[in-house]
């Protein structure tokens, strides 16, 4: 909010009284008629009253680098610049009620809750119920029993504690950080961890135009010329009537449009120059040869260029329909011509096109977004016919909707209105309102929307989109309400973000499955031991050892080997909870085999049968995470060097308190190898049986493949 206050104007001049004041901007109402000037910050919205047109720039509006004309009786915005010119307007609309203040006002009640923020919570809720019914069990029939209630509730409360995943925040969060500080080496920088894992899932990516998929500078186009006119002559009779230190874009166009050779315009020199304004609109500049001779050249408006020549109807007619041509193609025009001597008739000459073109990598980036399965959407203020070049340029669709005809937000669109913005492959003549309209639509309609800016104008759809996305350069205000920040230009950079964003979720779901199913193991062992067999078997300490060996190492699971898919990655609840509900019932089962052989085979006491369980739930808890990391057996993504060593030695630390006895009976070598050898065989077995849940539960993934025909487990990482 600070940084879209700053951009706004603090005084303006406005009449009271019969005369000219000073006034806050602040203080302005509507009805007040106010002074415009050069280099003004328009401080309301307003009516132009009678004139001469000025030049405003809006780019903090609508983000395109050009000055618009504005003739009297249009409106200017407040926030925008005057560029050229100077006018009363009449204010119509002050504070919140204008452009600038919905602006504001639509990123201040922008809130989006993360897909991250409810996968926690449906995971939590779930463990948490289970963990407080099983536990409200045991201290029933142990009450029943007969049992010390003081130590019940102690050995309760410590179950429950164990069992609800404290640590799977903090392990998914060390798991962003990690891939944050990945990324950072990427140039992308990530102010909001959750939204790596919204970069994951988005399949809709809302990309602004200027800046991101084009260079953001003029560039020309190849000239129509009059009469058999050299295409370089009327490239360098508009470089004549242009200056390099105006800095004005279309100057620097047609400068850069001379070879490189002829840019300091040796042997020329401009005499006098007349500046563009916005009544006669065009640039006139007297040139002297080396060998003294005289000539004028001009460029401007094709209309005001051709009126002053007195053309045949034949050269109108050829001037007209080269203006049309590159105006349906989404060009502006620019008409040259030259004069010889300082009153010599004028001679058209040519046409030239100018146009702001694609980035040498864009096509390609949109290609690759594609086959990862996600849409890109242009979202430009410019107009129809130039977003439907740069988007045929780009092969992105011919799809490109008027931004006028939407509604605000407002209000809810109609399904027809609301289906062909999902159908969209982009839109033009976009204000703030209707970026952040298109990204509500997008996600009523179940998509997972990214979006891309650098102006004031896109900070409300920033902060509303699932995935904020900043690029370079962007405005203060537009950083802020971004979570994620590129350091440098183009979209390859967020295709490399969002590959690694999909690296970061593949580790985040396979801890995740992890943590439920280990949970589910400890509690169903637990409360069926108790329950059924009037047995402890952990004692109070040995669960909070378990708890603190266990998710201590497993931090090392953001370090991880794995491959992303090219599809969108989002929280399949249905398949988490399920595969982890598999493996954790397989646990307890595999718990029960180890007990029964050492209380009814060996015939261990009961304090080294405790300890041998501490063992087993730590060793197997350990080794569940080689099944849940991967889809495929467990062998088909080798696990990186620093999550099996971690696994190694805290298991190698869990024996040796084992087999020595530390807080607990010893072990001795000979019973833990056995609970080793024992983990490993039900470790091999689950991994079969994790296959066959997969199968079951995500069969139409299971057989799918990605969009260039690899199979999922094959995917390049």
């Amino acid at each position: 909010m600070d940084a879209l206050k700053a951009t706004l104007a603090i005084k303006a001049r406005v009449r009271r009284d019969g005369t000219w004041v000073s006034s806050p901007a602040r203080e302005l109402v509507p009805g007040d008629v106010i002074r415009l000037r050069l280099g003004d910050i328009v401080p309301a919205d307003a009516r132009l009253l009678a004139g001469d047109p000025v030049e405003v720039d809006q780019s903090a509006l609508t983000g395109e680098s050009l000055p618009a004309t504005r003739a009297p009786g249009e409106a200017v915005y407040s926030g925008s610049i005057i560029r050229q010119g100077e006018i009363g307007a009449l204010v119509y609309a002050t504070g919140g009620g204008t452009y600038f203040g919905r602006t504001a006002r639509l990123v201040q009640d922008a809130h989006t809750v993360s897909h991250f923020q409810r996968a926690v919570l449906k995971i939590g809720n779930y463990l948490i119920l289970l963990a407080v019914a099983l536990v409200a069990a045991i201290v029933v029939v142990s009450i029943l029993r007969g049992d010390p209630v003081l130590t019940t509730l102690q050995f309760a409360l410590v179950l429950t504690v164990a069992a609800i995943p404290v640590a799977m925040p903090t392990v998914l969060s060390v798991t962003m950080a990690v891939g944050a500080r990945l990324l950072a080496k990427k140039q992308v920088i990530v102010s909001h961890l959750v939204a790596i894992e919204e970069l994951a899932g988005v399949d809709v990516l809302c990309a602004d135009k200027t800046g991101t998929l084009t260079q953001n500078t003029l560039t020309l186009g190849e000239p129509f010329s009059i009469d058999g006119v050299p295409a370089e002559q009327v490239i360098l009779s508009a470089a004549l009537a242009s200056r390099a230190d105006n800095d004005d874009p279309i100057d620097r166009a047609v400068l850069d449009g001379l070879p490189e050779e002829e840019r300091g315009l040796d042997g020329y020199q401009v005499t006098h120059f007349q500046p563009f304004d916005p009544v006669g609109k065009r640039t006139e500049a007297t040139i002297t040869r080396a060998d003294g001779s005289r000539f004028r050249a001009t460029k401007g408006a094709p209309q005001v260029i051709v009126a002053l020549c007195a053309p045949t109807a034949a050269v109108q007619t050829a001037v007209d329909e080269a203006v049309n041509g590159f105006a349906a193609r989404g060009f502006r025009s620019l008409g040259v011509a030259h004069a010889d001597g300082e009153q010599g008739p004028w001679r058209f000459l040519g046409v030239l096109p100018l146009s702001d073109p694609p980035r040498e990598d864009a096509k390609a980036t949109v290609a690759t977004a594609r086959t990862m399965g996600v849409a890109i959407k242009m979202v430009t203020g410019d107009a129809l016919a130039i977003a439907k070049e740069t988007a045929k340029k780009l092969d992105m669709g011919a799809g490109i909707l008027d931004a006028a005809g939407l509604g605000d937000a407002s209000r809810d669109e109609a399904a027809a209105v609301a289906q062909s913005i999902e159908d969209a492959d982009g839109f033009a003549q976009v204000f703030p309102e209707h970026k952040f309209h298109i990204v509500d639509v997008l996600q009523k309609r179940g998509h997972t929307v990214g979006m891309t800016g650098d102006g004031v104008n896109d900070a409300p759809a920033l902060k509303k989109a699932d995935c904020g996305i900043a690029v370079s350069g962007a405005t203060d205000a537009a950083r802020a309400a971004s979570a994620i920040v590129l350091m440098s230009p183009g979209l390859s950079v967020i295709i490399d973000a969002i590959k690694e964003g999909r690296r970061i979720f593949q580790r985040m779901n396979s801890y995740a499955i992890y943590r439920i199913a280990e949970t589910l193991r400890v509690l169903l062992f637990m409360t069926l031991a108790i329950l059924i067999f009037n047995f402890y078997p952990l004692t109070a300490v040995m669960i909070v050892m378990l708890a603190l060996l266990n998710d201590g190492a497993i931090l090392s699971i953001s370090y991880d080997n794995v491959r992303y898919q090219n599809q969108p990655e989002v929280w399949n609840m249905r398949l988490v909870l399920g595969i982890a509900t598999v493996l954790g019932v397989v646990g307890p089962i595999a718990a029960f085999g180890l007990f029964y052989l050492g209380d009814r085979v060996f015939h261990l006491g009961h304090p080294q049968l405790q300890t041998l369980m501490y063992l087993l739930l730590s060793v197997a808890g350990h080794l569940t995470i080689f099944l849940t990391r991967t889809r495929g057996a467990f062998w088909s993504i080798r696990p990186a060097r620093i999550l099996w060593m971690a696994v190694l030695g805290t298991q190698a630390l869990a024996t040796l308190i084992a087999v020595y006895g530390l807080f607990m009976t010893p072990l001795g070598w000979g019973w833990a190898g056995f609970v080793w050898a024992y983990a490993i065989v039900w470790f091999l077995l689950s991994d079969r049986i994790k296959l066959l849940a997969y199968r079951i539960l995500d069969r139409p993934k299971d057989t799918a493949t990605a969009r260039d025909g690899t199979p999922a487990e094959a995917r390049v990482p």
